[in-house]
C-alpha cells in the first residue's frame, strides 16, 4: 500500500478554521487528520505546512510506517527541533490520518493498536458556553443552562470579555503586566457567581490563558482557592517553566498546562520540575496520537494526570477520544458542544452529538470512527497534493 494523494480542507465556520487533511492510498483506503490551529492566527500557515510535508516527505510512502514517517518529518524539516505550533500541527494532522488508514485497513479502532481500551467512554467538560457573558449574573445564568443540559463539569475564563461582533470569540481586557483592581474583582465575582449557581457538586475549571504577570496570577489564584476549581489552567506563559513552578508552589490548586506546549520535548522540563499537576496535550498540535500517548506515559512516571485539550473540529475530538481510551492517567476531556451545527456536520458521526450527562462514548468503528461528508467539506478545499 502506498500514499497517493492528499486533500487539504481549510474550513471556515463562524470564527473557527479547523484544517483537515484526507490522505488517500492506492488500496482505496483514506484517513483523516486535523491540525488544531483552528483559533487565533495561523490556519493558512498550518495548511501550508501539511502541503509541504506531503509533497516533500509523505507522498509515495507506506502509510503503515507511521513512526518512520514522523521521525523523518521531525528530523528533516529542520524547523521541527525547537519548533512551534505550525510545524507540529502539520505533523499531527498527517500522523493522525496515517493511524486512521491503518485502523481501517486492519478493521479496528486506533486504540486497539495502542494497547487496547482502558475505558469505552470519557467524562467531558463543556467549554465555550461563557463566551457571550460579561457580568457575574450573566455567567451564572449561562452556567445554569449548561448544567441543565446535563454537564457536571464546565470551564470558564474569568478574565475574558465577549467580542459582541464575533459571538464565537472573545477579547481580553487585561495587560500582560498587571491586573487592575476592578478586573481582579470582576474575575473573582464571576467565579463566585458560577459556583453559587451550580453548587458544590459540579466541577468547574478556570482557564487564565497566561494573561498576567507571575505575582498578579498568584494573588488571583489564592483568591480562587475558595471556589475549589478542578484545575487552574495556564496561569503564566507555559514556556516560562520557572514561573509556572513558582505559581504551583504558591497557589493551592492543581495547575494544568499544555495547550501551547509541543511534543514530548516541550513537556519534559515541566515534568522534570514538577511545575504542573495536569498535562493538557492537544493531539492536533503536539505531534499526533502517538506523541500524545508518549507524553501521557511520561506524565504517569511523574504521578501526573492528563486532560487532553481540544478546541478544533470533530476530527480532532475523535482523535482525542482514541487517546482517552488507552491511557491509565486520563482525567477528563474538553469539548465545545455549543458551536453551530455546521461545525459538527462536517463528519458523519460527530462525537459531540453523542454526549449524555457529561459522558461521551468512544467509538469502536475502525480507525478514528468518523468520515467526512463530501458535500459539506468540498467548498473548503484548499489544496490537492499529488506526486
Amino acid at each position: 500500500m502506498r500514499i497517493t494523494q492528499a486533500h487539504i480542507y481549510l474550513i471556515q465556520i463562524a470564527s473557527r478554521r479547523p484544517i483537515i487533511v484526507e490522505i488517500s492510498t492506492d488500496a482505496g483506503i483514506s484517513g483523516l487528520g486535523e491540525a488544531a490551529i483552528a483559533y487565533g492566527i495561523g490556519a493558512t500557515a498550518a495548511a501550508g505546512m501539511i502541503q509541504d510535508f506531503m509533497q516533500e516527505i509523505v507522498l509515495g510512502r507506506d502509510p503503515f510506517a507511521i513512526e518512520a514517517i514522523c521521525s523523518e518529518m521531525y528530523d528533516h524539516s529542520f524547523w521541527a527541533k525547537g519548533g512551534g505550533p505550525i510545524v507540529f500541527a502539520g505533523i499531527s494532522a498527517i500522523e493522525t490520518a496515517l493511524w486512521d488508514i491503518k485502523g481501517k485497513a486492519l478493521g479496528i479502532p486506533i486504540y486497539e493498536m495502542l494497547g487496547g481500551a482502558y475505558r469505552h467512554e470519557a467524562r467531558v467538560y463543556a467549554n465555550g458556553w461563557s463566551f457571550r457573558s460579561s457580568t457575574p449574573t450573566e455567567f451564572a445564568h449561562a452556567a445554569e443552562r449548561v448544567v441543565k443540559d446535563g454537564y457536571n463539569a464546565l470551564k470558564l475564563y474569568p478574565l475574558a470579555m465577549p467580542d459582541l461582533n464575533n459571538p464565537d470569540g472573545m477579547l481580553r481586557h487585561v495587560s500582560l503586566r498587571s491586573l487592575p483592581a476592578e478586573a481582579e474583582k470582576l474575575a473573582i465575582e464571576r467565579v463566585r457567581a458560577v459556583r453559587d449557581a451550580v453548587g458544590p457538586d459540579i466541577d468547574i475549571m478556570l482557564d487564565m490563558s497566561a494573561e498576567l504577570s507571575t505575582d498578579a496570577i498568584i494573588r488571583l489564584g489564592r483568591a480562587m482557592e475558595a471556589f475549589q476549581p478542578m484545575f487552574f489552567e495556564e496561569p503564566v506563559d507555559p514556556f516560562d517553566v520557572a514561573a509556572l513552578k513558582k505559581v504551583s508552589d504558591h497557589v493551592n490548586l492543581p495547575i494544568a498546562v499544555g495547550e501551547r506546549v509541543y511534543s514530548r520535548y516541550g513537556f519534559r522540563p515541566i515534568l522534570e520540575q514538577h511545575a504542573a499537576d495536569i498535562l493538557m496535550p492537544d493531539i492536533g498540535n503536539t505531534g499526533g496520537i502517538m506523541e500524545a500517548k508518549k507524553i501521557a506515559a511520561m506524565a504517569e512516571t511523574y504521578n501526573m494526570r492528563v486532560s487532553p485539550h481540544t478546541c478544533a473540529g470533530p476530527v480532532s475530538t475523535a482523535a482525542a477520544l482514541q487517546l482517552d481510551a488507552c491511557i491509565s492517567n486520563f482525567l477528563i476531556q474538553e469539548v465545545y458542544p455549543y458551536r453551530p451545527p455546521q461545525h459538527f456536520n462536517l463528519v458523519d458521526q460527530a462525537p459531540e452529538w453523542e454526549i449524555r450527562n457529561s459522558i461521551m462514548p468512544i467509538s469502536d468503528r475502525p480507525g478514528l470512527g468518523v468520515e467526512l461528508v463530501p458535500e459539506r467539506v468540498q467548498p473548503f478545499l484548499w489544496a490537492v497534493c499529488e506526486p
